[in-house]
């Protein structure tokens, strides 16, 4: 892989790995995943002009929590992604993951919490495209300074997990765009994050890939138990989520946003938590 085609984005940027031994993917002891407080973001055009991209917003994920944020263009969507995916840095308020407060760590810390704890899925999958699909996959391991051997192993698994481990050797031009989505959301995954931010997973899709991407984003929530976060503006898509959080000039609805409402339902008992068969991959 040549250094020239590393053009990919800020979430899986070199600097990850600086501070990986800090402590970044430990276990979060019954903490929320995402816990913001009275988070403002304002930007400064100008000199004089401020925008208030965010307004106040409050919201907390807890482990394995599905919640969608629906919203129209210029709604703060992007702006509220960015800080959920430790991007970007509140002008106001408090915005922990899993009890750290980003206001404590210095950037590399930030890039490692962002390499071992969140997984991205972007609506532009940013595949490498001279590359295979098992290394694109890799990707974030190379960051984390994982021996080969392992990042394959990983990747292998990782796209076994969202059933394109008989297409690991195939670059992104030979895979459908289902396909590359999957691949996408395995290279989010091999990190095993506590929380996966989907941003319009499904707006380069036709109708029922888009649907196929979405049942394999729920089964992964449920299976997996990672926390899941949908950015969409499309209401079919945020509808899937029990809970749907509209978002709009920068204020959230705060009525649906808290801990209580977003707790994951308890997994059923009985046969229906039994393993999958290896036969049986999700669709």
């Amino acid at each position: 892989m040549s250094t020239d085609e590393l053009s990919v984005p800020a979430a899986l940027a070199p600097g990850a790995e600086a501070a990986a031994g800090d402590g970044a993917g430990a276990e979060r002891n019954g903490e929320p995943v995402v816990d913001a407080r009275e988070v403002t973001r304002h930007y400064l055009l100008g000199r004089d002009t401020v925008v208030e991209a965010l307004r106040g917003v409050s919201l907390t994920v807890p482990p394995g929590a599905f919640v969608s944020i629906v919203g129209p263009s210029g709604s703060g969507k992007s702006t509220l992604l960015n800080l959920l995916g430790a991007l970007d840095r509140p002008t106001s308020g408090s915005l922990r993951f899993s009890g750290r407060d980003v206001a404590d760590l210095s950037d590399a810390e930030l890039a490692a919490l962002r390499n071992t704890d969140i997984g991205f899925v972007f609506q532009q999958f940013h595949l490498l495209a001279r590359t295979s699909a098992r290394d694109n996959v890799a990707l974030p391991l190379v960051y984390r300074g994982a021996g080969r051997r392992e990042r394959q192993r990983r990747a292998t698994e990782a796209l076994d997990l969202v059933g394109l481990s008989h297409r690991r050797d195939h670059s992104p031009a030979e895979l459908s765009g289902g396909e590359q989505q999957r691949v996408a959301i395995a290279r989010a995954l091999v990190s095993e994050p506590h929380l996966l931010l989907a941003d319009e997973p499904t707006g380069n899709l036709d109708s029922q890939t888009g649907t196929e991407i979405m049942e394999l984003l729920q089964d992964l929530n449920a299976r997996a138990g990672v926390a899941l976060v949908v950015i969409t503006h499309d209401p079919e898509v945020a509808a899937l989520a029990p809970v749907q959080l509209p978002i709009r000039d920068g204020v959230l609805d705060q009525d649906r946003a808290s801990a209580s409402a977003l707790a994951p339902a308890p997994p059923a008992s009985g046969p229906a938590d039994a393993e999958p068969s290896e036969g049986s991959p999700p669709r």
